[in-house]
């Protein structure tokens, strides 16, 4: 399917929709969603592919952010401290008593946001549970043997991510997925953005919540992550959901120092202490990888070597850049020094190299396009290899939309 001719893009992107169009016809993915901005301005907001076999994806569909959520969530508490509700040093226990259990009173705040609490491993049992089920049974949980709070690393897939939402609702009164919804999504104008939203707007959406496919298998198997229960109940650090244009809108009020469309988020002080490097320098336990983490974000941590980072930003992004990627399918993120905001979702969940090389070259591909990767002008060949890959992409998906009429 080819890319959508009603959503504005700039002509300057040609490796960029090359390699995203490269990815359908390898079968990596179904389709997707990517939206770009440079100093405010738009350079791409557009849908490829197909949602679902037939089915054009739209860029008004509720793509699944996955890990890309848990900004959100940490904006969430910054907003708390910034009001003075809470200390980033406070201990989680003073306003969730009971997570103190089994050794677990010393980790704070801080160490949640930066993932250095040593509550890893925990199958937290979402979305069979209920969040009073899962918040229980973390605070129940031992942390892990010989574990250091913010002496040791290692990236908190869900567990932290239920407890800062459940400090939200015991600071603020409302649920997550509610505090969001006024606090955040609304005052940017992100309508159609939830973590958790009302089974009626699940029912009354339809279509437009937008599957995942397991990609490495042939054909492709749904995961089933569409489902009631997968979007209604909300998991703080996994499943949010909405369109990568109104994504980006969040991305844009950050490097606009927290002001949004309709509203302020954040003050600038507080972005500029969300964004700044926490932890430093320190081996995160479940990439195995040097990894520089701000409050919920990580921060761009190519520096460390040769070796690609696990949920980096290319090989171009600027040491300053901040955001954050989901489990083998999206990623969103500002580089303050270029101005420029990308978010980016795509359907299909294929091997952790697979997905990390197509996400390598589409993230170089955008600075490249843009010419912030230093370069002058394209080469005359290399300009005719994208010329091709597009042309081959783009007869590929008119193939398949031929053969599924």
């Amino acid at each position: 399917m080819p890319l959508d001719p009603r959503a504005p893009t700039r002509d300057g992107l040609p490796a960029t929709l090359a390699a995203l169009e490269a990815g359908v016809e390898s079968g990596l993915h179904l389709g997707g969603q990517l939206y770009v901005s440079l100093h405010g301005e738009v350079v791409a907001d557009l849908a490829f592919g197909e949602s679902r076999p037939g089915r054009p994806m739209d860029r008004e569909d509720l793509a699944l952010w996955m890990s890309s959520t848990k900004p959100v969530t940490a904006v969430a508490v910054g907003q708390l401290w910034e009001r003075g509700r809470l200390g980033l040093d406070d201990p989680v226990a003073e306003h969730l008593p009971e997570f103190a259990e089994r050794g677990k009173e010393g980790i704070t705040i801080r160490h949640l946001l930066t993932h250095t609490a040593g509550i890893r491993m925990l199958d937290v049992g979402w979305p069979r549970d209920d969040g009073e089920t899962i918040v229980a049974r973390i605070c129940a949980a031992r942390p892990e043997p010989g574990w250091r709070p913010g002496r040791r690393a290692g990236y908190h897939l869900a567990s932290s991510w239920f407890v800062l939402g459940e400090l939200v609702r015991r600071i603020d009164g409302r649920e997550i997925s509610r505090y969001v919804r006024d606090e955040i999504f609304e005052p940017l104008g992100m309508d159609d953005c939830w973590i958790g939203m009302p089974e009626e707007r699940w029912r009354a959406y339809g279509d437009r919540v937008t599957p995942m496919w397991n990609t490495e298998v042939s054909p492709p198997e749904s995961l089933g992550w569409e489902s009631a229960a997968r979007v209604t109940r909300p998991s703080p650090g996994g499943n949010g959901r909405g369109p990568l244009h109104q994504l980006g809108r969040f991305y844009e009020a950050l490097l606009a120092g927290g002001a949004g469309e309709r509203g302020r988020i954040l003050t600038p002080q507080t972005v500029e202490a969300m964004t700044a490097r926490h932890r430093v320098g320190m081996l995160d336990r479940t990439f195995r990888h040097l990894l520089d983490w701000g409050l919920g974000f990580i921060v761009n941590s190519a520096h460390y070597g040769a070796e690609r980072p696990p949920y980096g930003y290319g090989p171009h992004a600027s040491l300053r850049t901040f955001g954050h990627s989901g489990y083998r399918s999206s990623s969103a993120y500002a580089d303050p020094e270029h101005g420029l905001v990308v978010a980016l979702a795509v359907n299909g969940t294929p091997s952790d190299e697979l997905h990390a090389q197509r996400f390598e070259r589409t993230t170089a591909a955008i600075y490249e396009d843009l010419k912030l990767d230093g370069s002058v002008e394209e080469l005359p060949e290399a300009s005719s290899r994208v010329s091709e890959a597009s042309a081959r992409a783009s007869a590929a998906s008119r193939k398949r939309a031929s053969r599924q009429r």
